[in-house]
């Protein structure tokens, strides 16, 4: 009976044990995953395995979720099409094609990776912990050199070190779809991608509608964009050579985590912090962020400014095309010169400080121009509407973009290091109004300046001449109290027979008492009383003797 119990033990050990060591991040030829297993990475981050979005629903699809996540957070899926309404699909590698083939009970594929025209001798397939499945041959020494991977087909998320973007080599492009419910993983019509016409920019796409631009790449960031370089999450970086361009991110501290996901539902693309307290996902931010980043909010060379009532307004420059439209809030059809341009004669450009670039359907770029060349060939050309610095790098450069046609979706920013400058093309009698305007809005600030210097000034003189009057008035009413006390004084003076004489140097000797020296024009403090049986007393007051021969003479 012991022997029994013990061989059950032992079984019931080794079965736990097999389950166990399902839990790993690689599968190769002679493996598969089958509904119920799951491949975990190396570091935990990531698993792959079946699931169902809606646990009332019979569809199973093949994915991967945060693996510590409680509530195992999708962020790719392989038959995003074509769900498994039981749970006999079952992943395995092809040996003769070395692609990853999930099947049904029956044979049928539902999913596979792309073909490969490269000679796989041992083909492995691997979840790493960066969240990207991979195809690779086991014999080869690099261990990059991927024949296949899922950073290339996103699904609705896109997660650090994944780039969203094209291969100018290929035109293989890799943009995020977002589900089309929260319970169908399949594609949706909101899209997020890079767009290439003359220059990149970010593009979310409502099907074949724009529905919010990034702007372009200006230096350090995108220029529709509020500069966030210095959050404490992530870094981030966007990409344009002869070969491919795209935009990335990555953790800034490998112990938080980050994604960006498509809501076809919201209509948004919101990027999430995983907040370890909680053990949920935060809103970090989301684009459009608010209403002037709907695509074309203000119409043809409109201007949205969310710091002001109406949020439409026009570029400096131009009038509401329609007046009446314009005042019951239809912004549609935008604006229009306010004085006719006249080339042949010369038109100006005024410069727009930190806006969003305008849409780069009619842009036209030279890499190899500075700004100045730039200006030049806006100048020649008529239908060029307007200029600025293209400059794709962090450390400054040169380049040259300029629109054509109306200028489309433009947006206002307050920060110094939002946006970008904008060089608009107008009438030469505007630059004439407006270096004018300049000029007495320059002219007044320094009046105002000036004016302001002056009353202060007024107030520090007149503060210190109050001050003086002050102390002279102070030195005054002591100079009288001292007078005062010298009359006070005058009625405790010995009588004149006191026999007081008048000596050389203002020197005073009272009968045969000591002399006291008196310096002319000073005061002296001490006067002494003799009486007939020769005792004296001390007074301790003021006398002035200078110019008298006489104590009385000088109280008279």
């Amino acid at each position: 009976m012991e022997m029994g119990f013990y061989f059950y033990f032992v079984c019931c050990f080794l079965i736990f044990f097999s389950k166990a060591s399902t839990a790993i991040d690689t599968i190769s030829v002679s493996e598969s995953l089958t509904d119920g297993m799951s491949l975990v990475s190396s570091g935990g981050s990531f698993a792959l395995g079946f699931f169902s979005p809606d646990p009332f629903s019979k569809n199973r699809y093949l994915g991967i979720w945060y693996h510590n996540d409680p509530n195992k957070t999708v962020v790719w899926v392989a038959n995003r099409m074509n769900p498994i309404n039981d749970s006999t699909g079952v992943l395995k590698i092809e040996e003769s094609s070395g692609r990853a083939v999930l099947q049904l009970q029956n044979k049928t594929s539902v999913w596979s990776t792309t073909n490969s025209t490269a000679t796989v001798q041992n083909p492995v397939l691997q979840l790493l912990d960066s969240g990207n499945l991979v195809v690779r041959d086991g014999k080869d020494s690099n261990p990059e050199h991927y024949i296949w991977q899922s950073f290339d087909y996103p699904s609705d998320t896109m997660l650090p070190g994944m780039k969203i973007g094209i291969d100018l080599r290929t035109g293989f492009e890799r943009r995020l779809s977002a589900w089309k419910n929260w319970d169908d993983p399949s594609p949706g019509d909101l899209t997020y991608g890079v767009e290439l016409e003359a220059a990149p920019e970010m593009v979310l796409r409502k099907g074949l509608k724009k529905y919010a631009l990034s702007g372009l790449w200006i230096h350090n960031g995108f220029s529709g964009i509020r500069n966030v370089r210095s959050n404490p999450i992530y870094d981030y970086d966007f990409v344009w050579n002869e070969n491919e361009v795209y935009y990335t991110f990555s953790l800034k501290n490998k112990s938080r985590m980050s994604r960006v996901v498509l809501n076809q539902t919201e209509s948004l693309r919101t990027r999430y912090a995983w907040n370890p307290e909680t053990q949920t996902w935060e809103e970090y931010s989301k684009r459009p962020s608010d209403d002037c980043d709907i695509y074309e909010r203000c119409g043809p060379n409109g201007n949205c400014d969310n710091n002001k009532l109406p949020v439409c307004q026009c570029l400096t420059g131009f009038k509401p095309k329609w007046p009446e439209r314009w005042k019951s809030s239809d912004y549609s059809t935008g604006c229009i010169h306010s004085k006719p341009l006249n080339c042949q004669r010369g038109d100006g450009f005024i410069k727009v400080r930190r806006v969003k670039s305008p849409d780069i359907t009619n842009l036209r770029v030279n890499k190899a121009m500075n700004l100045k060349e730039c200006k030049a060939e806006c100048s020649r050309n008529c239908s060029c509407m307007a200029y600025t610095n293209l400059d794709f790098t962090r450390d400054g450069g040169s380049g040259c973009a300029m629109w054509f046609g109306n200028l489309i979706d433009i947006k206002q920013f307050q920060s110094g290091s939002d946006g970008m400058d904008l060089h608009i093309r107008v009438s030469a009698s505007e630059t004439e109004l407006m270096e004018k305007s300049e000029a007495i809005t320059l002219a007044t600030v320094v009046a105002a300046l000036l004016g302001c210097l002056l009353v202060v000034c007024y107030i520090l003189r007149t503060r210190r001449k109050l001050k003086v009057e002050a102390e002279d008035t102070n030195a005054n009413d002591k100079e009288n109290r001292d007078e005062n006390e010298d009359l006070e004084l005058a009625g405790r003076i010995p009588r004149r027979d006191s026999n007081w004489h008048c000596l050389p140097n203002n020197v005073v000797k009272l009968n045969n008492d000591v002399g006291y020296k008196l310096p002319s024009g000073t005061y002296q403090r001490r006067f002494i009383k003799s009486y007939d049986d020769g005792a004296t007393s001390t007074y301790d007051t003021i006398v002035f003797m200078h110019g008298c021969c006489s104590i009385m003479d000088c109280l008279s």
